[in-house]
């Protein structure tokens, strides 16, 4: 048997595979708005850190508001857009049948906007009679849209604004240099304050040097079953990647401050506002994570760090995310297996988020750099940070037994007791758990449990073994668990985690009746 560390070292050669080509920094253009403080500045840190050029930077006085009209967008963002485009030959068109300009080739792959450029086309629905709610039908026809899946299609003029329309890169795993019909990828960098873009800028730039490595969290909905079918599809691919992924099965979100460690990526539906464990005061996810929770006004607002979920997520240390500004309907929002899937290929944010998205001049919202790629070391290559060394030595385990959990399992025993980290025996046993093994899996959370030194990691085991409990039918074993747990962990933050937990699986009987006063 080799020794984790040694596997690492001749696995990181053999089995390193080439990611994509990125795109070129000559191919992505920044858009920011002049009247606004900061939006240069950002976009001038933005273009400097990714080598794109000086004359790719376009300066608009744009309304300073997240929401626009349509009058405003076409007057104020479209069509001066378009003449910069003319003017510095971007692109070239020519008239067709109809006499629209019609692309025939482009410079500019990728638009990204600063912080400052308004966000969502307003909507105007018909009034209905007696007030009613507009159906979805109406919501369809509407003209709103996110500005940046509107500004995806500057190049083809002529076509319907109301409604959304096929995304011709939807499905895609060519980069965008390799898109027929060329389709301009819209990204955004964007937060509720100018300091979270400028660490956003950093964080991707730095990670990519070492690359994405921490623990994924997987938060379904039991909802609708296309939204968990993805999120279901995406836990096992990250899984058989090697990455630690955490499922949480039950319909409720992940409870109050549940204590997670180096979240690295994250999906979750379907509260309104931040919730579960992102509420905790001080929470951060690990440097240059992805996280998503999929909810139809998720980026409804940027400027609130505490409303929806979109700048929620950036505020807690994330380092990009997908969201809407309106209502998608599910079937048109970001479908998250695709998403995950391009992204540990090695593309691009804003290339696997077009990738994933079924429609343009619609709802959706990239924000983070564009060119981020967070997996781009995921074959073993970059810089080697101590903190990532457990996250590595799993992805070599799972690339040399990857259907021999046995010997896997027994691998990677024997390297957390030369590491001293039990996390290891806990990414054990959350593969077992997500593969329907759940007995054993908490068998394996039992193991690590005394092995924690830290508080919080053997609260979280406890909790592992009361979901398994609560999941296999056994109520009154997960109760024990909890209370055990709440009581054990009663100084921590994270110990509403089990109470949240217990007062739904055993709630507290209600308050006695008041006897009615005498009059």
């Amino acid at each position: 048997m080799f020794p984790v560390p040694l596997l690492i070292l001749v696995l990181s050669v053999a089995l390193r595979a080439e990611p994509p080509e990125p795109p070129r920094p000559a191919t992505v253009a920044v858009i920011y708005n002049s009247g606004v403080e900061g939006s240069e500045k950002l976009a001038r840190l933005y273009a400097e850190k990714r080598d794109i050029p000086a004359e790719n930077l376009i300066g608009l006085p744009l309304p300073d508001k997240e929401e626009i009209s349509r009058d405003e967008y076409d007057s104020l963002l479209r069509e001066p857009l378009a003449g910069i485009f003319d003017e510095r030959r971007w692109w070239r068109r020519v008239r067709d049948p109809k006499g629209n300009p019609a692309l025939q080739s482009t410079k500019i792959r990728i638009l990204v906007c600063m912080r400052g450029v308004p966000s969502r086309i307003k909507h105007a629905f018909p009034k209905n009679e007696n007030g009613a709610p507009p159906t979805q039908q109406q919501m369809m026809a509407t003209a709103s849209a996110a500005v940046d899946s509107e500004l995806a299609m500057l190049e083809n003029e002529g076509l319907p604004l109301e409604g959304p329309l096929n995304n011709p890169y939807f499905k895609s795993d060519a980069p965008v240099a390799e898109a027929e019909p060329p389709i301009l990828l819209v990204g955004r960098i964007d937060a509720h304050s100018f300091a979270v873009c400028e660490r956003m800028i950093e964080d991707a730039v730095e990670v990519e040097k070492t690359g994405l490595w921490g623990f994924a969290v997987v938060d379904l909905a039991n909802k609708i079953a296309q939204g968990d079918g993805w999120m279901r599809t995406a836990a096992t691919t990250l899984d058989g990647q090697g990455i630690p992924t955490l499922v949480d099965r039950f319909n409720e979100t992940l409870p109050v401050n549940f204590p997670l460690d180096d979240t690295a990526y994250y999906l979750g539906w379907y509260d309104w506002n931040v919730s579960g464990p992102f509420v905790k005061p001080g929470f951060k996810f690990k440097r240059g994570a992805v996280a998503v929770h999929l909810h139809s006004f998720s980026a409804a607002t940027l400027r609130d760090p505490n409303k929806t979920w979109c700048a929620p997520l950036l505020a807690r240390g994330a380092a990009a995310t997908v969201g809407n500004v309106y209502e998608p309907f599910l079937h048109l929002t970001h479908h998250l297996d695709i998403l995950t899937d391009r992204l540990l290929d090695g593309h691009t944010l804003v290339e696997a988020a077009y990738m994933a998205a079924p429609a343009v001049s619609w709802q959706a919202v990239v924000l983070g750099d564009p060119l981020y790629r967070p997996f781009v070391r995921i074959d073993g290559s970059g810089r080697k940070a101590d903190a990532d060394r457990l996250f590595r030595a799993l992805r070599i385990a799972q690339l040399r037994w990857p259907s021999d959990d046995t010997e896997r399992e027994a691998q990677l025993r024997a390297a957390s007791t030369r590491m001293n980290d039990p996390r290891l025996l806990e990414a054990v046993g959350l593969h077992l758990h997500l593969i329907g093994r759940g007995d054993r899996a908490a068998s394996i959370f039992r193991d690590a449990l005394p092995r924690f030194t830290d508080p919080a990691g053997k609260l979280r085991m406890d909790l592992h073994i009361a979901r398994i409990d609560r999941e296999a039918g056994r109520k009154e074993a997960a109760i024990r668990q909890l209370r055990t747990a709440s009581t054990t962990f009663a100084s921590l933050p994270e110990a509403k985690a089990a109470l949240a937990w217990l007062n739904i699986i055993d709630p507290p009987p209600p308050p006695p009746a008041q006897a009615p006063e005498n009059r």
